[in-house]
């Protein structure tokens, strides 16, 4: 046990885990150990938790849950307001952590980091507006009131892609409801994470009432789910392990919220304005090297605009920068590891084989500064058809697969012709197929005339093997609550 967060051992920096307000190792004293994608170099450990750091941390959260829940809910807001106001203040140096075990840009890092400030901050704001329900009875001198209540203990899993927002997009609502909170970060991008763990304390979160570990998902994640302590789990991640979870979360009938995968189509119909679709796709497709859920997957271009478009994306994407992430000008970093660069290296080389044809791209970037580290450069593939594993498939990375539509109604055949349905985007200035598209596209998430971005107050949700629960806004605030019905008679 220790009183820092973090120390340097053999010339790598190490976090440490918090659980009920201690900063801990593991009780095995394993570690993992965290690389900089940009080199390969080891930069970080973190404790391997086990099933018994696991156990730890859940009990040390039980124990803190009543007095948190009891705690007036302004007061709750006032203390995670400050806990958001001190992530803004330290916004350098977690940028530089999630550059430095994650690879996206330092531009984009400083936006995540402000993201997670108000994914904290916009429930706390809102903890006073917490609302029941009171209805009349059928019986004489009788109130029925349903309350909302906290689950209690909660457990947090989040994605390496954005692992600092992922993770305060869960404590923010689950905190300002009254609910305790264990959170596991991704073993491949954990450090951000707990370093949350300092600022926490810092602002005054009770011990126990979050507790930041790190583990597999096999030993620790296994744990979290199936513990009996544990009331509701909110997980962020790939489709295959959020099945995962929900398999193992049923035997106990523990809630389940999930934000999974997602293949993202990108409709461009005759009459939308090409300059601010190809705008969009651009900024949209490349951000965060691709490594994100909601990014357009997969183009479906009407033949009038197909030529002007693809001539415009193609000499657009050819100037995007690939590189240091750490300077001004880059416009995509590395990977996040050799097995997601691989991924996309094979996804690329089965379009072409299958009959796509590539206007740019398809190779990793040639040149000394990438001969280490996990490059591959934005990739256009045209020719392709709805059949195609790259059109099919989540692609976690700059692979654009661009297929020629004849109107709406193709489009929108072709769009719900798949298994997720996260995130969709139209382009197009007919007020009727966008009232149309509310009610036709199978998707929980859908950008007109824009590129993505969801807002604080809407509601990120997954429809399909998208996802369960959503997340954000009243909505998202509403699944860390369960209901609680008073039958109150007052007669004499």
């Amino acid at each position: 046990m220790s009183q820092s967060m973090h120390e340097t051992r053999d010339g790598v920096d190490h976090y440490r885990m918090l659980i009920n307000g201690e900063f801990v190792d593991s009780t095995s004293g394993d570690v993992i150990q965290v690389e900089n994608p940009t080199n390969e170099d080891a930069v970080y450990s973190v404790p391997n938790g086990n099933a018994e750091d696991a156990t730890s941390a859940l009990q040390a959260a039980q124990a803190a849950f009543p007095a948190w829940a009891a705690m007036p809910a302004v007061q709750r807001g006032e203390i995670l307001a400050r806990f958001a106001s001190l992530i803004r203040d330290n916004r350098e140096r977690l940028a530089k952590i999630l550059v430095t075990e994650m690879g996206k840009t330092y531009q984009l890092a400083l936006g995540e980091v402000d993201v997670s400030a108000d994914f904290i901050n916009f429930p706390a704001q809102a903890a006073r507006r917490i609302e029941g329900d009171i209805l009349p009875s059928d019986l004489p001198n009788e109130h029925i009131m349903i309350h909302k209540v906290p689950y209690g203990v909660t457990v947090g899993i989040a994605a390496w892609n954005f692992p600092l927002a992922l993770a305060c997009r869960k404590i923010g609502p689950a905190l300002t409801t009254g609910n305790v909170m264990v959170v596991k970060p991704p073993s491949v991008t954990p450090v951000a994470v707990l370093a949350l763990g300092e600022l926490a304390i810092q602002a005054g979160i009770p011990k126990g009432v979050l507790n930041l570990v790190t583990g597999g998902g096999s030993t620790m994640g296994e744990e979290l789910v199936t513990n009996k302590i544990t009331r509701l789990v909110t997980m962020t991640g790939s489709t295959a392990t959020g099945q995962q979870i929900f398999r193992k979360a049923s035997d106990r009938l523990t809630a389940v919220r999930l934000e999974l995968g997602g293949k993202a189509p990108f409709i461009l119909l005759a009459d939308g304005d090409v300059d601010q679709a190809v705008e969009a796709a651009v900024v949209s497709r490349h951000l965060n090297s691709g490594q994100v859920c909601t990014c357009p997957e997969r183009f479906y271009i009407h033949e009038a605009v197909y030529d002007e478009f693809l001539e415009k994306y193609v000499a657009a994407v050819g100037k995007l920068t690939i590189g240091d992430p750490m300077k001004d000008d880059t416009d995509i970093g590395p990977k996040v590891n050799a097995y997601e660069t691989d991924q996309l290296e094979k996804v690329v080389q089965q379009a072409v084989a299958d009959g796509a044809k590539l206007a740019i791209g398809g190779k990793r970037p040639d040149g000394d500064f990438f001969q280490k580290g996990h490059w591959y450069e934005p990739t256009v593939l045209t020719e392709c058809d709805n059949s195609m594993a790259v059109m099919r498939d989540e692609v976690f990375g700059v692979v654009s697969p661009i297929m020629k539509i004849q109107s709406y109604e193709q489009a929108l055949e072709l769009a719900n012709d798949s298994e997720y349905g996260l995130a969709a985007f139209l382009f197009t200035h007919d007020m009727r197929l966008i009232q149309r598209a509310v009610l036709e596209l199978e998707f929980g998430e859908i950008y007109v005339n824009r590129p993505m971005g969801e807002q604080r107050q809407g509601f990120h949700n997954g429809h399909k093997l998208s996802g369960t629960g959503g997340e954000d806004g009243k909505y998202g605030m509403e699944n860390y609550l369960e209901k609680k019905t008073m039958y109150v008679n007052f007669s004499n």
